[in-house]
């Protein structure tokens, strides 16, 4: 691809995200939405690989039929109620028809299933834009419409993603559908808290952002995609190795890690609301993602494969990159102490 394109698919979608969500009208809204989804696609399908195309045309199909049920509720709410405002949204099967829609936009349970198989067809850098980038918009209009959706709805859906994430990631072998089960997972995290304590879902989705970019931007530095060969990774870059372990550890949300102050907040919060069973449910299911996760980190350091050869270890790596990965690596680790600065904001 060439870097006129790859500019031009680029600003349209910070374009598509602007658009979406500093949108206070349905139409806006979706018209950011569609543009974003134009964008990604030559991304995804840049290599030209079958299951790159396979890749690009799920996800154009899943975004299609979400964007289709988005404007269809928009509409419904606007014929029963006149309003076209994001935040009017006041008839409950319009409220409904939303719901679907932003979870098949997100990749919410149980509307998922496209998630794992877009993300194995894309490349890293790719995947990392529809881990972070590409969910921020529906987000937004998720937080914009919490006071209006279903809350009873949104746990169960959660607690689903929650436990099909830990599930399905357990006997995976390939790094980027590990982190797609991980994105599901977190996702019903998010989902969960938005009715009660919106501001909460979106500090989570910040957070998680900033830690998988961390972790997408290590795995494309060592060029790693399944778990075979990040056990090689080492005898050659023990440095950056023992950083993923750490931010590893940190999005399964283990303390004194960043990635613990979401979810300590999201289960302080649900006892609050006494959904105590709730958040010991969701707590309980986060255990299985800590196992892949540990298998991830095992792999990345404690494993050395059985045929070294002997060459330098490269303790610097000058790669365009590694200045924003040391700065990630920091702040996807150390934010905890600071957490009472970061709760004045919330």
């Amino acid at each position: 691809m060439t870097p006129q394109a790859k500019l031009i698919f680029t600003s349209s979608l910070i374009l598509g995200t602007t658009i979406t969500i500093s949108s206070n009208h349905w139409i806006t809204a979706w018209a950011g939405l569609e543009i974003n989804t134009l964008a990604i696609l030559p991304l995804i399908a840049k290599s030209h690989h079958p299951r790159a195309i396979e890749a690009a045309t799920k996800y154009f199909l899943t975004q299609a039929t979400a964007s289709a049920l988005l404007l269809f509720s928009a509409m419904m709410n606007a014929w029963y109620t006149g309003q076209w405002d994001i935040t009017q949204l006041t008839h409950p099967t319009a409220c409904l028809i939303l719901t679907s829609a932003l979870a098949m936009k997100l990749g919410l349970a149980p509307f998922h299933f496209w998630f794992p198989e877009v993300l194995q067809g894309s490349p890293l850098t790719t995947a990392l834009l529809l881990s972070t980038l590409m969910k921020f918009p529906p987000m937004t209009l998720l937080f914009m419409t919490s006071p209006s959706l279903n809350p009873t709805l949104l746990t169960y859906m959660a607690i689903l993603s929650t436990a099909l994430g830990g599930w399905m990631g357990l006997n995976q072998t390939q790094i980027r559908k590990i982190l797609a089960f991980s994105s599901i997972s977190h996702l019903g995290w998010m989902a969960i808290i938005i009715s009660y304590h919106p501001k909460l879902t979106l500090l989570n989705f910040y957070l998680y952002s900033l830690i998988t970019a961390t972790v997408f931007l290590t795995l494309n530095t060592i060029k790693t995609s399944k778990l075979s060969t990040l056990m090689t990774t080492w005898t050659k870059t023990p440095a950056l190795s023992t950083m993923l372990l750490l931010t590893l550890l940190s999005l399964a949300g283990l303390p004194p890690f960043t990635g613990f102050l979401p979810k300590w907040l999201i289960i302080q919060e649900l006892t609050k609301q006494s959904m105590a069973p709730a958040a010991t449910m969701i707590s309980l299911l986060s255990l299985l993602s800590l196992f892949f996760y540990l298998r991830l980190a095992y792999c990345a350091t404690i494993t050395l494969p059985p045929h070294t050869t002997n060459h330098m270890k490269q303790w610097h790596i000058s790669k365009p990159t590694s200045s924003a990965i040391a700065i990630l690596t920091t702040t996807s680790t150390m934010l905890l102490p600071i957490s009472p600065l970061i709760l004045t904001t919330v």
